[in-house]
Order: structure tokens, then C-alpha cells, then sequence
């Protein structure tokens, strides 16, 4: 017993009785008295019984898991989706599986795969920067089961979705730029080959263009939006013979190295230069300069997320009918770009 794991065989052993009547009293079956489902509980506990979860979905069709994949889990954003995914999903039986894909595109299709051989009834992903291969979301979808995208997803995929709507929010910032005197704003920006960040920074051209304010290409710049790339990118801006006057950065990490970039150049903020960020991080509300940025309500997308899945699986809809949620989003005015007057 010390060098394998125990079986139900080996707990029927010790009892004297069937494998399979050992099976009905760990399942909790009528048939099965009280007296022998505490022998069994009891014995099982003694031998360090523990459930082989994989077997028992392939019986029964069902696991009762579901995968949740993330870019990160290091951010406030993806960090409370997964909580209220779970909140829900436990309320109804399910566990979640968490995986985390580093942005990597190779290690999402490990995590895929490794979701898939686990057998999950469903799984919710945010795709990782470097997806451009749809093919491993597309297995997912061959083997028929749930997928629901949400923050990153892919319109080809032809999935179940909730996210905000990033074009009206690249609107939202750049109008209140302008509303507070900034004539010259750059942009820094995630990669266009994600769909989110193209809608970003195709607001933010759109925008540009209905003030009238000036669209040099040398004040749009892309990046991973980490905080060493605020950084970066910061110095790219204000190397230029005509810095821009405010900066509106697509991510807070990235908007904290670009604020710690104008600080140590002792640049002020936000008269010679505003600062917006994107996705209300804790640490946005208690920096010095304080930072404005953009809520995107995780809480409701991990709810809605959630809650589409059941639909999914408990039929309340048509499969053919797409559940695809967008949600406004707020802006937070901070000190950071707030023109005190």
C-alpha cells in the first residue's frame, strides 16, 4: 500500500465486500445502509483514499470541472474575474481550474490541452497577447464543449463573449484630454494584432482625428504594457523634438512606469503632462500623483462569464444563439490628469 495509491479494490478488501458496493456507498446510494457507507468513509480516510476524478468524469459524462485561462493572475482585473467566476460556479457544484498562460501563445495550448485531457464541462478564456492561431481555441469548440471568451477574444471564433467596448473607451479618455486643455496626446498602446488593443488604438486615431488634434505615427507606439514598457516608452516620448503634452497608456503597469518616468525627469503632472491609464488597479487610487483610468467592471465580466456557461449547459438558449455582452465602461478622473484650476 505504501508504494501505490488505494483503490476502491483495496477499500473492499478490508471490508470484505464488493468493489461495487463500495462504489454506490462513496456515491451515496439509497441501496447502500448507513452502517456500511461510514465503514467505507472510515476506511477510506485510513488508507488515504483519494477519488480518481478523470475516471469518474469519463463514466458519467460530466466533472463538474470547469478551466478558466488568464493572461496573468498577477492583476487586479483577472484576479477578481476568476473570483466571481468561482463564486458562481461553486454555487452550482463546479470547481474551477486555474491557468495562467504568461501571455505565451505555446503555454495557452498547453493549458488547453491540459484542460481537455481533465475533461472540464467548459472552459473561459482570456486569450494571451501572442494569439494569433485560433487553431487550439478551435479544438476546443470541435469537441463541443462550452467556450466563453472574455477581455480578449476573437470575433472568427464565433463564441459566447463579454468584454467592454474598447473603441467608445479610447473616446472617453481622449475627450476628457482635450477637456482639459491637452492639444498634443500620445498613445501608448498594446499590440494591434489583438483585437482589444486594435480597438484601443483605433479609437484613439478616430478620436484624434474628430478634435482635430495632431496623428503623428511617432506618438502611437505598441508594446506588452508591462511596467518596464511605460517606462520605455515614456522616454521614447519625451526624446521626441515635440513630446506630447498628455499620454494615455493602455494598461496601468505600463501607465506607472510612464508616471515614475516623469517624475524622476521632474516633469508635472498633469499640467506639462497627463497621465491615463486603463483597468483600475489597486495601487491607481493610491499612487502619488494618483492615476485616472478605466474600470472595466471585473466583477460583473467574471459573473457574466460565469452565468453564460450554465446557460450553456443547462440549454437555456439556443447554441446557435451567441451570448455576446458588452459593457460601458467608466472612466475615473484622478489627479493625474485633472487640471486643478
Amino acid at each position: 500500500m505504501a508504494n501505490k495509491k488505494p483503490t476502491l479494490k483495496d477499500i473492499a478488501n478490508v471490508l470484505n465486500i464488493s468493489t461495487a458496493a463500495v462504489s454506490k456507498a462513496m456515491q451515496g446510494n439509497s441501496r447502500i445502509s448507513d452502517k456500511t457507507k461510514q465503514a467505507v468513509k472510515k476506511v477510506a480516510e485510513e488508507l488515504n483514499y483519494q477519488p480518481n476524478h478523470l475516471a469518474s468524469a469519463l463514466r458519467k459524462g460530466k466533472s463538474n470541472l470547469v478551466g478558466v485561462i488568464v493572461p496573468r493572475t498577477n492583476s487586479n482585473f483577472f484576479s477578481s474575474v476568476i473570483e466571481n467566476i468561482e463564486e458562481v460556479l461553486n454555487k452550482k457544484g463546479y470547481q474551477i481550474i486555474i491557468t495562467q498562460s504568461n501571455e505565451s501563445y505555446k503555454r495557452e495550448c498547453a493549458n488547453i490541452d491540459t484542460l481537455l485531457f481533465t475533461q472540464v464541462d467548459g472552459i473561459i478564456a482570456s486569450m494571451a497577447n501572442e494569439t494569433t492561431d485560433l487553431s487550439y481555441f478551435e479544438k476546443i469548440k470541435s469537441k463541443e464543449i462550452p467556450l466563453i471568451l472574455f477581455d480578449r477574444g476573437e470575433n472568427d471564433l464565433n463564441v459566447d463573449y463579454i468584454g467592454i467596448n474598447d473603441y467608445d473607451c479610447s473616446h472617453l479618455i481622449i475627450a476628457h484630454l482635450v477637456s482639459q486643455g491637452k492639444k498634443r496626446i500620445g498613445h501608448i498602446g498594446g499590440f494591434s494584432r489583438s483585437r482589444i488593443f486594435n480597438n484601443r488604438i483605433r479609437g484613439y486615431i478616430d478620436a484624434i482625428k474628430k478634435y482635430n488634434l495632431p496623428s503623428d505615427g511617432e506618438l502611437l507606439l505598441e508594446s506588452s504594457l508591462t511596467l518596464e514598457d511605460g517606462r520605455e516608452k515614456m522616454l521614447q516620448l519625451l526624446a521626441l523634438n515635440n513630446p506630447p503634452d498628455a499620454v494615455y497608456v493602455a494598461g496601468d503597469y505600463a501607465a506607472l512606469g510612464a508616471l515614475q518616468v516623469l517624475q524622476e525627469n521632474n516633469i508635472a503632472i498633469p499640467d506639462s503632462m497627463a497621465i491615463v491609464g486603463f483597468g483600475n488597479e489597486p495601487f491607481t487610487g493610491i499612487v502619488t500623483p494618483s492615476l485616472s483610468t478605466i474600470n472595466q467592471h471585473s466583477d460583473k465580466i467574471g459573473r457574466l462569464a460565469a452565468e453564460t456557461f450554465l446557460a450553456l449547459v443547462e440549454k437555456t438558449y439556443l447554441k446557435q444563439s451567441l451570448n455576446k455582452q458588452i459593457l460601458t465602461a467608466e472612466l475615473i478622473v484622478r489627479d493625474s490628469s485633472r487640471i486643478l484650476t
